[in-house]
């Protein structure tokens, strides 16, 4: 990471030194340019950005090159890919990273074999150490709902020879923001891959900071708006409000004509369920006065037990003998306290969880909502790597739909 930005330098005397730095050693990386005239990486790329816009160099993949293309790389590029790792194909990734020198979650894939495009070829022959693209991702948890998206941007990543560095959060803005600016100061990413809190002034400050980082950026099951006209951030989301309304019509199939539904206060993705279920009910005619319509809290919480029993009270008290939970585990909680109390699932209480990371491996298995979230993470690199050969390109909002998969415990 670069040391303190140097005192005493005006902007324009450092972009001076960035393009002369440029017209004498050729191509340049991010990093050894922060390094190089004492910034951040984050000053470095706006740098670049300006300066190309002016025309007094050219943005490649993972740094900046002369205005004027030398006659070498010319020779050895004549289709133009050039940059660090090149447009074309990739070669030479290994898998699923361990733990770095910090402490983190690791990478996916290790540098390896010669890359596709003018300038990785030669400084490869010259190094034997090709530059290549590395992508920073975050997610709020490594251990459930994210691993598959994870997995897809694996796939993708080692296919295109991309390097990912994960990191995982906690759901806590602060927790992201540290982890977010070590990947662009420390590591010099090229591009985030994120699913950062959007909710509260601290996730819109965020959002704020993520838009003004220097790399492009993809939110990964989250959507935002940024600038006095609320342009769209790039994103990829799943379609919650879908796979809830189909849920609900699910069940309305079997014959039921009050639906409820339970989900946690604490969930970024309840809004979107409940709004699904809602939509469906009405279009349905679906009574949703009295039934159930539960904000509980987490189960974690000293008061899940009681929140449980209230829920099926409301149940029986209104007939409702359907009910959609968010998310896996707390539904599997809930068929536990139905075992508990006599209440037979389905025959007394159809449940539909939504998530289907666990739900199958509850007695009796639960139908489930299945978000396609291998998927996700493979459309979200897709999108991070459009942008980054084409950094013009218009923002792009990409919804992908989700799976009902139908088990025992609603039929």
């Amino acid at each position: 990471m670069a040391g303190p930005e140097t005192q005493g330098q005006l902007p324009d005397e450092r972009r001076s030194r960035l393009v002369e730095l440029l017209r004498r050693r050729g191509l340049m990386r991010v990093h050894d340019l922060a390094s190089e005239l004492a910034v951040s990486a984050i000053t470095i790329r706006r740098d670049i950005t300006l300066l190309a816009e002016e025309g007094a160099v050219r943005r490649v993949r993972g740094g900046a090159a002369p205005a004027e293309r030398p006659l070498m790389e010319r020779h050895h590029d004549p289709a133009g890919a050039g940059g660090f790792g090149g447009a074309g194909a990739f070669a030479g990734t290994g898998g699923f990273g361990g733990p770095d020198a910090g402490g983190q979650a690791g990478g996916f894939g290790q540098a390896g074999g010669a890359r596709a495009g003018g300038f990785a070829r030669d400084a490869a022959a010259e190094t034997g150490d090709a530059p290549e693209l590395t992508v920073g991702m975050v997610v709020p948890s490594l251990d459930y709902y994210y691993p598959d998206v994870i997995r897809g941007v694996r796939e993708a990543a080692a296919a295109a020879g991309v390097r990912v560095v994960l990191r995982g959060a906690t759901y806590q803005v602060a927790d992201e923001r540290r982890q977010l600016s070590s990947l662009v100061e420390s590591v010099g990413v090229d591009g985030l891959l994120v699913a950062p809190t959007t909710e509260s002034d601290e996730g819109e400050e965020l959002v704020r900071w993520l838009q003004a980082a220097g790399v492009p950026v993809v939110l990964i099951e989250r959507a935002a708006t940024v600038g006095p006209y609320r342009e769209a951030m790039e994103s990829v989301v799943s379609d919650h409000a879908l796979g809830a309304a189909m849920a609900v019509r699910h069940l309305a199939v079997l014959g039921h004509r009050r639906v409820g539904i339970m989900t946690t206060i604490t969930s970024p993705t309840a809004p979107h369920v409940r709004a699904g279920w809602r939509l469906a009910c009405e279009e349905l005619g679906l009574e949703t006065g009295a039934a159930p319509d539960a904000r509980t809290v987490d189960r974690r919480d000293p008061g899940w037990g009681r929140a449980l029993d209230e829920v099926l009270d409301a149940c029986v008290a209104t007939g409702t003998r359907a009910l959609l939970v968010h998310s896996d585990p707390e539904a599997i909680s809930l068929v536990e306290r139905c075992q508990d109390r006599g209440i037979r699932v389905p025959a007394d209480l159809a449940v539909v969880t939504y998530d289907d990371e666990v739900a199958e491996l509850c007695d009796p298995p639960l139908t489930a909502i299945r978000p396609p979230k291998a998927d996700i993470g493979r459309a979200a690199f897709t999108l991070l790597l459009e942008r980054l050969r084409d950094p013009r390109r218009p923002a792009h909002r990409v919804v992908v739909g989700p799976q009902l998969i139908v088990r025992g415990s609603s039929a």
